[in-house]
């Protein structure tokens, strides 16, 4: 145990080095030295480091909650209060908010279809019910644009594309991911906004090929579309946001690692009763 190692070598090493390595002033060095730690103390240590160790593990996004649940998963038995109180004390926080706003060119004469979905956010079958949507992230050469296809059974990403062109072509890769990987078998619901790409002919065909039934939102309403706008939300403030991207490839590389690495196999949804897509897809497959 690290607390342990500290004060069995405390005349060993020089302060200067001990305080370094495990990161504390020279005065806190000194007052730990001068005070017997108690057993409450010493658990407290162990909990904020691993509250440190899932925080960083989270890209510094998770807050109380996320982590009160990593850390019952973990086997470490604590209160929620406590979690919270720890955190609050060493300035453990889940990363500033911020607010955007997305834009959908939806002036067009092409046609559009009813709000087959309706807000029924809630499926309890994979493959029911996808929803898409489109967002724009600034790179330093300018514009590069995401779709995205979302499960909303475990809210999964099963099917993206990045490009600098916001045209058809562009969807449609995304679409052919997502039916590639999952192969869907029955009934299922295709949401989106009104925008051209979705309502195209080229789009639109391919959707009546596969016998799937097209939904779109309501004009103007982007609660009809709220879990892809959520996405787009978590991606931004989790990651957009704090990252200046030099280049298009360079925003490509760290929004697919956002997406396969962290979004759908790490980070954690409150709907999903905590835990990340995939893992939630293997449970209910189970």
């Amino acid at each position: 145990m690290r607390y342990k190692f500290m004060y069995e070598n405390r005349n060993k090493y020089p302060i200067e080095k001990m305080a370094k390595v495990f990161e504390v002033s020279r005065s806190g060095y000194y007052e730990y030295l001068k005070h017997p730690v108690s057993k409450r103390e010493i658990e407290n240590l162990k909990i904020i480091f691993e509250i440190k160790e899932i925080h960083k593990k989270s890209r510094f996004n998770y807050g109380s909650p996320r982590i009160f649940k990593a850390l019952r998963e973990k086997g470490i038995e604590c209160g929620k209060n406590r979690v919270i109180r720890l955190m609050k004390i060493n300035n453990i926080r889940s990363k500033t908010r911020k607010k955007f706003k997305v834009t959908t060119n939806s002036k067009h004469n092409n046609p559009v279809y009813e709000n087959i979905l309706d807000r029924k956010f809630v499926v309890t079958e994979i493959n029911k019910a996808w929803v898409s949507d489109i967002t724009y992230i600034w790179t330093l050469e300018g514009w590069l644009y995401l779709c995205v296809i979302i499960d909303l059974y475990s809210r999964k990403i099963i099917g993206w594309s990045m490009s600098e062109r916001i045209d058809t072509g562009f969807v449609i890769k995304a679409f052919i991911m997502a039916w590639t990987q999952r192969r869907p078998k029955g009934e299922l619901i295709f949401h989106s906004d009104r925008g051209v790409q979705y309502t195209s002919k080229d789009f639109q065909n391919i959707l009546k090929n596969k016998k799937i039934i097209c939904s779109m939102s309501r004009k103007g309403n982007c609660w009809d579309n709220a879990c892809a706008e959520s996405f787009f939300h978590t991606l931004k403030v989790e990651e957009v946001h704090h990252t200046v991207y030099k280049t298009r490839e360079m925003a490509k590389i760290k929004i697919f690692e956002f997406i396969e690495g962290y979004y759908n196999n790490f980070r954690t949804h409150s709907y999903l009763g905590y835990v990340n897509p995939n893992a939630f897809e293997k449970k209910k497959i189970a």
